[in-house]
């Protein structure tokens, strides 16, 4: 993609998210002190830059930034909670004219609960999860290799919520929906993310499109766990199981997130974060190309930053 088609778009998606932030922020600002919903968030900027000048052991400018926007909103009255999030971030990397991706997530949740017990609630869980832009290959460049809701994901289920502590749940439903989504017809017709892929006569030439959407039911939990563990040190991490009855259910697609938030004062922070992903449904390609099969995914991520917490 053309640098500077890729930069504005890149720039789109910054300014957006950080309209968002100030909104969320200018919100909770003016909440009354006696309502029964409860906000919380933060907003964090980290960049990197490295510039050479006749420096005898080489190397290639460049520039990196990441901006990350975390926000919570949980209703709370009698019996009944209401308990959203979202999460967004997105990052990139600018080597000479070579600008690549390092981060790229929109993750909302929606979860309503019904008090049954001290420690239970009867829940309704609802997530949505893609990303902003195009991915490339990094040995391809011209080639998108997923997109906005290539893949995206929606997934509903009901469950019981246990919750034995303000920092510690257990999210359980043995029946959950899920649609994943593939919102570009050459990757559906490669059968990327599970999607059934298109049927091809002797000639190459497609019989049947590939399915633009896979349908999913099975079994979900969601463990989440988010604690001051240290002073100014903030530990936040999301386990997500599921298990689909109608595809290889002993397939279990992990998905775990770990955020360690280190304060250093009230507009410095230091961030490490890592995503591990496991799904059955993916097939990770060598450096060549060929196809591997379902692979761990691994990425971790450290900034160091401003950060505004609210």
């Amino acid at each position: 993609m053309p640098f500077q088609k890729q930069k504005l778009k890149t720039m789109k998606i910054f300014y957006s998210i950080l309209l968002l932030s100030l909104l969320s922020i200018s919100t909770i600002a003016q909440n009354d002190s006696t309502s029964n919903w409860k906000r919380s968030g933060d907003f964090s900027v980290n960049f990197n830059q490295i510039n050479f000048s006749n420096w005898a052991a080489g190397g290639d400018n460049s520039v990196s930034g990441v901006i990350l926007f975390n926000f919570e909103a949980l209703y709370e009255k009698d019996k009944n909670s209401w308990k959203n999030n979202i999460k967004l971030g997105y990052g990139i990397q600018s080597i000479k004219d070579d600008l690549q991706k390092t981060e790229d997530k929109i993750d909302l949740s929606s979860m309503y609960g019904r008090s049954i017990h001290k420690y239970w609630d009867i829940s309704v869980l609802a997530e949505f999860k893609t990303q902003f832009a195009d991915g490339f290959d990094s040995d391809n460049d011209s080639v998108a290799i997923s997109g906005f809701m290539a893949p995206g994901y929606i997934s509903i289920g009901p469950g019981f919520n246990y919750k034995p502590t303000d920092y510690f749940s257990v999210y359980m439903s043995p029946a959950t929906a899920q649609w994943v989504i593939v919102n570009n017809q050459r990757l559906a017709d490669e059968g990327a993310f599970g999607v059934e892929a298109a049927e091809y006569d002797d000639a190459g030439n497609i019989i049947t499109p590939g399915k633009n959407v896979k349908f999913q039911f099975g079994a979900n939990v969601k463990v989440q766990f988010k604690k001051d563990i240290a002073k100014n040190v903030n530990l936040e991490t999301t386990l997500s199981l599921f298990s689909d009855y109608l595809h290889n259910p002993q397939n279990i697609i992990i998905n775990w997130d770990v955020i360690l938030d280190m304060s250093i004062n009230s507009w410095l922070s230091a961030k490490l974060t890592t995503n591990l992903i496991y799904d059955d449904n993916i097939t990770i390609n060598d450096s060549e190309g060929n196809p591997m099969g379902p692979r761990t995914q691994f990425k971790e991520m450290f900034g160091l930053g401003l950060a505004w917490k609210f």
